[in-house]
């Protein structure tokens, strides 16, 4: 009986499972979570039919308004405008017309907000300040607040510098520019992902501050030359930039950038000096700095004439002025010596800016220097005071037979520009007209085509481009006897002979008194047939050259002086031209007989080293058997009973073996050696004492 229970409950909880099953019970709904005021429609759907009822909260709902039958199996709950009181939890529940009964529940969860009214999305701090950003949040249920900035959520720490306070509101303390941007004030109903957002803008404000890279800026007037003047502003916003200037502005020359931070003055002028005032503003204020622009103007020198002439006596007078700013110190420079001319004093003197010279004479001719000296810089002008030379005032003269000669140990004073010639006169008597001539000053001041053995008054004077300057006093000379000129001398201390040219130097001590006209130069080779060769050179030559000139020869050489009265003895000489060198070859004799050596050796030691591989004699055998002594390497000894004697192989013999044996085989291998014709060390027969000791070798062996 106990079996047939238990069958009965298993198939009665069976059927209870299959009726389960079969009769299922579902809501069916958008969402859970409405908003204050929204429509909210929830169906009850059940897989058969039965009796369908609505709950909340354990309650049951009968409200018709609310709850409606769709159809046998469906029922629908209808809030047309949903409260927060309407939030609990919903059940529906079926009571099956199989007796079984389901339900099925959701949770509604009815909120209000989150909502910002009153937040203030923008704002502005001024850079250094504290700045508090307030975030007014409202909802129902309760509202949970955070911040977020690059959705980085910003920390509840008070140790920050930027953090969130209790009370929702963003602090930000000591406010940089890098704080500027874009904040999120994010709101979320506590429990449920329902979320809102608000971006707060943070502006960071500055006060416009001026940098200048220089305060002072130096520039040199001119049309070339221009200068910038740089002025950085910083601020925010952005501050705008003027500039007050000493000058009106001037479109063509004064040029702006973008932003107009920088002024760039073109062909500066000495106008454009002053103060630059540099302006930044913006609404929060204004900041200003000044550059000062210092114009120099390079100095100058202006002079009443930069040259002058003058004759000796006569009183000299330049004026100079200069200009520049700051304005320069004008001075006076003589460039003769270097020195600068003293203010009011002696008799080259400068008196308010005029160079003064008293009875000038010609040592104060030459260049003056009036130079403007300033901190911008320095110039100059010269002044050129010209006039005669002086007279020669140290000088000598030489008589020669038709010549007189003129010696100035130092030129006359120039009177300020070159000399470029001397006059030279002449007369026999004090009632005389002077004759003259002119000799460029490079020449040999010389009187020429003068009588011998006369009397002569002479003197000289210097002339430049002014004129002819005072003459020299008159010096009184006797011309000498007519002669011919001295024989050259030949320095044969310093002759070059390379290759086939010969090179001598020669000097001419007295040219008897008349002008050298030229040397005569006249060589030939030391033979009887050879004929000499004839070579005019100048009177100035300091050298003989011949070139060309045969080698391995001996030359005779004759040198004259040559002047109007006639030659001198000829000067001679004699030299060797050494053999022509051999160009086919750049080897030496020491260096032919050097190859020739080598070569030899090579040949010997070849040839030794066959003899002693092939024959076993020779040198190297030698070496050998000194080194190794009777056993030498690749030899075997009588011992081992086989012998050589002179290269012929002796076989059967051993140390043991008669000395008859002996004999007659050396005999016998000398015999065979003599007969051999290849390569060995003796090829010739034997001689006859040879034969003869190979005899007595023999008769001592029978014996």
């Amino acid at each position: 009986m106990g079996k047939s229970v238990a069958l009965w409950t298993t198939a009665s909880l069976l059927a209870i499972m299959i009726c389960s099953s079969d009769a299922t019970l579902d809501i069916i709904t958008s969402k859970q979570d409405f908003h204050v005021g929204e429509e909210v429609l929830l169906l009850c759907k059940a897989s058969g039919e039965g009796e369908i009822t609505w709950h909340k909260d354990g309650e049951e709902i009968d409200d018709e308004d609310k709850v409606s039958k769709v159809d046998e199996t469906t029922s629908k709950l209808h809030i047309n405008k949903a409260t927060l009181q309407d939030s609990g939890r919903y059940v529906c529940r079926c009571d099956f017309e199989s007796g079984h009964t389901d339900e099925a529940q959701t949770l509604l969860f009815i909120f209000d907000g989150p909502s910002f009214d009153g937040t203030t999305s923008y704002h502005e701090f001024l850079e250094g300040t504290d700045g508090v950003v307030p975030c007014l949040v409202s909802g129902q249920p309760a509202v949970d607040v955070v911040w977020l900035r690059d959705k980085q959520e910003i920390p509840m720490n008070n140790e920050r510098r930027v953090w969130q306070q209790r009370n929702n509101t963003l602090f930000i303390g000591q406010v940089k520019r890098e704080d500027a941007g874009a904040y999120v004030c994010q709101a979320q109903i506590k429990g449920r992902p329902i979320f809102q957002s608000l971006s707060v803008s943070v502006v960071i404000n500055a006060p416009p501050k001026v940098y200048l890279k220089e305060d002072v800026k130096k520039v040199f007037a001119g049309p070339e030359a221009n200068v910038s003047l740089l002025c950085l502003v910083d601020g925010l916003p952005k501050p705008q930039i003027t500039w007050t200037m000493p000058v009106s502005i001037d479109s063509s020359r004064h040029q702006f950038n973008s932003d107009r931070s920088q002024l760039s003055i073109l062909s500066v002028t000495r106008e454009d000096f002053g103060e630059y005032v540099c302006t930044g503003k913006n609404k929060i204020g204004e900041s200003t700095a000044t550059i000062t622009l210092h114009v120099f103007e390079a100095p100058e020198v202006f002079v009443s004439a930069e040259q002058q002439r003058a004759s000796v006596g006569d009183r000299v007078s330049v004026s100079c002025n200069v200009s520049g700013h700051p304005l320069p110190e004008l001075r006076w420079l003589n460039k003769l010596n270097g020195q600068a001319m003293v203010q009011d004093s002696g008799r080259i003197r400068v008196v308010e800016g005029v160079l003064v010279i008293d009875e000038i004479v010609p040592s104060d001719g030459g260049l003056y220097s009036c130079m403007a000296v300033s901190s911008s810089g320095n110039a100059s002008r010269d002044v050129a005071i010209l006039m005669q030379p002086g007279p020669p005032l140290y000088m000598s003269v030489s008589p020669g037979p038709t010549s007189v000669r003129f010696n100035l140990k130092t030129l006359p004073f120039n009177g300020g520009t070159p000399i470029t010639s001397f006059v030279l006169q002449w007369r026999q008597s004090p009632n005389e007209q002077w004759k003259e001539t002119m000799v460029p000053v490079s020449d040999t001041l010389a009187i020429t085509s003068l009588k011998p053995y006369t009397k002569y008054i002479v003197r000289l004077a210097a002339l430049n481009a002014v004129g002819v300057g005072e003459f020299s006093g008159s010096n009184s000379v006797r011309t000498q006897g007519i002669r011919e000129p001295d024989s050259p001398i030949l320095l044969t201390d310093q002759i070059k002979i390379e290759g086939n040219s010969f090179f001598i130097p020669l000097r001419q001590s007295d040219d008897g008194g008349s002008p050298l006209l030229n040397f005569s130069v006249r060589y030939k080779q030391d033979t009887e047939a050879a004929e000499w060769k004839e070579v005019q050179l100048s009177k100035d030559a300091d050298s003989v050259i011949l070139q060309n000139l045969s080698f391995g020869s001996d030359y005779d050489l004759e040198v004259m002086a040559i002047n109007a009265n006639g030659s001198s003895i000829p000067a001679c000489f004699n030299f060797t031209i050494a053999e022509r060198p051999d160009k086919g070859s750049s080897m030496t004799k020491g260096s032919i007989v050097g190859i020739v050596l080598v070569i030899f050796l090579v040949v010997f030691l070849v040839v030794d080293a066959t003899f002693c591989y092939r024959n076993h004699c020779g040198l190297l055998m030698t070496i050998a058997v000194k080194i190794f002594g009777q056993k030498v390497p690749g030899l075997k000894m009588l011992e081992e009973g086989d012998a050589t004697a002179n290269g012929v192989k002796l076989k059967g013999i051993t140390s043991r073996g008669s000395s008859h044996q002996l004999a007659q085989l050396a005999l016998q291998a000398s015999k065979d050696l003599a007969q051999r014709k290849d390569g060995s060390c003796d090829k010739a027969p034997l001689t006859k004492n040879e034969k003869k000791q190979a005899g007595r070798e023999l008769s001592n062996a029978d014996a």
